[in-house]
């Protein structure tokens, strides 16, 4: 064979073996709640977003605006915990938390004191708010979390971060586990229990309106049972992650009036040892103008994710990759 030829032949190769390397796809998952939450569906908008599967059309061209070659995937998990343990793992690349979850996570604090701290864990964005629900049956009479004692109660399933929030209510108005019938369903299979008169109170943390209350209130007189006054004033001084919120009236059906309760901050959150260079592309992916249409169409959710609030309530470091994103952004002072 000629040298030309030799040469010829070696150029394709290259070429080739470039293309077949920018073709090559990049995996990244994004571990949500359960299916009926707020967690999964946002977490399918955002996987969906940020996506840009090798073969795509370029988004100028009306394609995907998301990290070429990068297929995100969202992951029904059991919740803040469980997504932070994964991380930490090695068995996710990213996942949902509260904001409370994952700065005691990340500090070695509050319900990580007796366990190793999360130290890689970082932040690449604050979501959104998520309502703490209290939902009882209309029919148990329950008014206030005073009312749960002897009562069955779902704290949701453990690893979530609803069970933990769910503990530091009771503990403020007087109660412990011990004093309820305790369960630890998810929000649907608790709503099924109580359609079934088996279940007269249960918790969600997550965005209103939540799947799973909405379609039980459609089949079974409900209350969102607010949490105020004094001992709610309690939590508020002793854990800075929590704010006041409120349910709108008609946010659920037969609940007419507006419910005063509590919210934490739902953040996305990965390891340090990703990439700097892919999660700032997943970044800008975040806040490009296509995301910002699918959010916007996608759920009630979407409209309050916003890069105006993205660093609000972020009690761990920011990865690398979304710092330098936000810098250049404009959103973070140098």
């Amino acid at each position: 064979m000629s040298s030309f030829k030799t040469a010829m032949l070696a150029a394709a190769a290259a070429v080739l073996g470039t293309v077949a390397t920018a073709q090559e796809p990049q995996f990244f998952r994004i571990g949500t709640g359960g299916t009926a939450g707020t967690y999964y569906p946002i977490g399918g908008l955002i996987a969906n977003a940020i996506s840009s599967p090798p073969g795509s059309r370029p988004c100028e061209e009306g394609g995907s605006c998301g990290v070429p070659g990068l297929i995100a995937t969202a992951l029904s998990a059991n919740g803040s915990v469980a997504n932070v343990n994964a991380i930490a793992g090695g068995t996710l690349e990213s996942g949902f938390a509260q904001s409370d979850v994952a700065t005691w996570a990340q500090t070695g604090t509050g319900i990580w004191e007796d366990r190793q701290a999360v130290e890689e864990l970082r932040a690449i964005a604050s979501l959104y708010p998520e309502t703490i629900h209290l939902v009882a049956s209309a029919e148990s009479g329950i008014s206030s979390p005073a009312d749960l004692a002897g009562k069955t109660v779902s704290l949701d399933e453990p690893g979530s971060g609803t069970l933990v929030d769910a503990r530091i209510i009771l503990d403020a108005y007087g109660l412990s586990e011990d004093d309820i019938e305790a369960e630890y369903l998810k929000p649907d299979q608790a709503g099924e229990r109580m359609r079934d008169g088996a279940m007269d109170a249960f918790f969600f943390v997550g965005g209103f309106p939540a799947g799973a209350i909405a379609e039980l209130a459609s089949q079974t007189d409900i209350t969102i049972v607010p949490i105020n006054g004094d001992p709610a004033e309690g939590i508020l001084n002793e854990y800075t992650f929590f704010a006041e919120n409120t349910v709108p009236g008609g946010t659920y059906e037969g609940v007419s009036d507006d419910v005063t309760t509590l919210s934490v901050g739902a953040q996305w959150v990965t390891s340090a040892e990703q990439p700097d260079d892919l999660i700032y592309e997943i970044t800008k992916a975040l806040w490009n103008d296509s995301t910002r249409a699918l959010l916007d169409a996608g759920h009630q959710k979407g409209a309050a994710i916003t890069a105006e609030t993205a660093l609000d309530g972020i009690g761990i470091p920011l990865h690398a990759g979304a710092e330098r994103f936000y810098r250049e952004a404009g959103l973070l002072e140098e």
